[in-house]
C-alpha cells in the first residue's frame, strides 16, 4: 500500500493523543509532524501549563499515566497536598513531576525562550524524536462563554468539572497569533492533514483559526476523526458542549459543525463501526472502522486506517 509520507496530525488533549502515539508508530520523525492546541494553556502558582502540549508529550514518552487517564505515570502528590494543607491554591491537581516540567519551561519562557523551543528541548530530552510544535508561540486562551459567566478553560474544565452549561466560547489572542512558522514550512509540501478525535469547539478551533493555517493547507487532504461515538463522547466534555449548544451529539453533527464552520476544510471523515447505521447522510466521503482505542494496537489500527484513507482520497 502506497501512502502519504508527510502528514501533519492535529491534536489537543488526551483523546488526540491517543491516535497521536498510532500515528507515530507508523511514522517517522521526518514524516509526522504534530500541531498541538495552546489554548488550554494558562498561569498557575506562578508556572506556564500547558495540558495538550504535556498530555501528548507524556503519550509519546510513554510516560502517560494510565490509572488517571492524565497527568504523568508514577506521580507522586506530596507538593500539592502539602500546599493544600497551608491553605494554597490545590484544585489544580499537579503532581512532583509533572512540576519539575512546569518549572523547565516557565524558566525557559523567562530566559526568553519560545514556547515552541522550550518544547522541543523538553520532548527530546524525554526521548520524543517526532516534531511536536505549538500552532502558536504567541498566547491563544480559551474561555467558556457559560452559565457561570466567561471562565479560563482549565477552571471551566477541572475546577469547575464541566458542571456549568455553555453557550460558546472565545479565543483571546487569536486575532494577533501567528502561525508557528514551522507548520507553515512544513504545510508547503505536506502530503495530508488528520485532526485527532479532540474536541472541535475547545481543543480543534483555536488550532486550525490561527491565521494562516487554513490557507496553508487548502491544498492538502484533510481528515477529521470524530470524538463522538454512539452518541457519547470518548474523553471530556464534547457531547455535553453539544447538547447545551442545541447541537445532536451524534458524529454527525460533528461532521456537519466542521462543514458549515469551515467550508471546505475536510476532504473525508472517520466515525466509529457503532455510528455505520447513518453514514450515508454524512456530507462527505466518510468511512466507519473501530475508533475506540483502548489499546496500542487499537491506536496503529486506526492511524493505518486513516493513512489509508487519505491514499484513497489523495488518489
Amino acid at each position: 500500500m502506497s501512502r502519504a509520507r508527510k502528514i501533519l496530525a492535529v491534536t489537543g488533549g488526551v483523546g488526540g493523543a491517543k491516535l497521536a502515539v498510532g500515528l507515530a508508530q507508523l511514522l517517522g520523525p521526518d514524516e509526522l509532524m504534530f500541531a498541538v492546541n495552546v489554548g488550554d494553556d494558562f498561569t498557575h502558582l506562578g508556572l506556564h501549563i500547558s495540558p495538550d502540549i504535556d498530555s501528548l508529550t507524556y503519550a509519546l514518552a510513554g510516560q502517560n499515566n494510565q490509572e488517571l487517564g492524565w497527568g504523568r505515570a508514577g506521580e507522586t502528590w506530596q507538593f500539592i497536598e502539602t500546599l493544600g494543607s497551608l491553605g494554597g491554591d490545590d484544585w489544580f491537581r499537579l503532581g512532583d513531576k509533572d512540576m519539575a516540567l512546569h518549572m523547565r519551561r516557565s524558566l525557559m519562557l523567562q530566559d526568553g525562550a519560545s514556547l515552541s523551543a522550550a518544547t522541543q528541548e523538553i520532548t527530546q530530552r524525554m526521548g520524543i524524536a517526532h516534531r511536536v510544535i505549538p500552532i502558536s508561540d504567541d498566547p491563544i486562551r480559551t474561555v467558556v462563554q457559560s452559565a457561570k459567566g466567561d471562565l479560563m478553560f482549565q477552571h471551566y474544565f477541572v475546577r469547575e468539572r464541566c458542571a456549568p452549561s455553555v453557550h460558546g466560547f472565545r479565543f483571546d489572542g487569536l486575532s494577533d497569533a501567528a502561525l508557528n512558522p514551522a507548520l507553515a514550512a512544513y504545510l508547503a509540501d505536506c502530503d495530508g492533514v488528520i485532526i485527532c478525535p479532540s474536541n472541535p469547539f475547545v481543543s480543534v478551533a483555536p488550532v486550525i483559526e490561527v491565521a494562516g493555517l487554513l490557507q496553508a493547507s487548502a491544498h492538502i487532504p484533510c481528515i477529521a476523526v470524530s470524538p463522538i461515538v454512539a452518541g457519547a463522547a470518548i474523553k471530556g466534555p464534547a457531547a455535553k458542549m453539544m447538547q447545551e449548544l442545541n447541537m445532536p451529539a451524534t458524529a454527525l453533527a460533528v461532521a456537519e459543525h466542521y462543514e458549515k464552520s469551515y467550508p471546505g476544510l475536510l476532504s473525508g471523515f472517520v466515525i466509529d463501526a457503532s455510528d455505520q447505521a447513518s453514514i450515508e447522510q454524512f456530507p462527505l466521503p466518510t468511512i466507519a472502522t473501530p475508533a475506540v482505542m483502548v489499546s496500542l494496537e487499537d491506536r496503529i489500527a486506526l492511524a493505518s486506517r486513516c493513512m489509508a484513507f487519505l491514499d484513497e482520497l489523495a488518489g
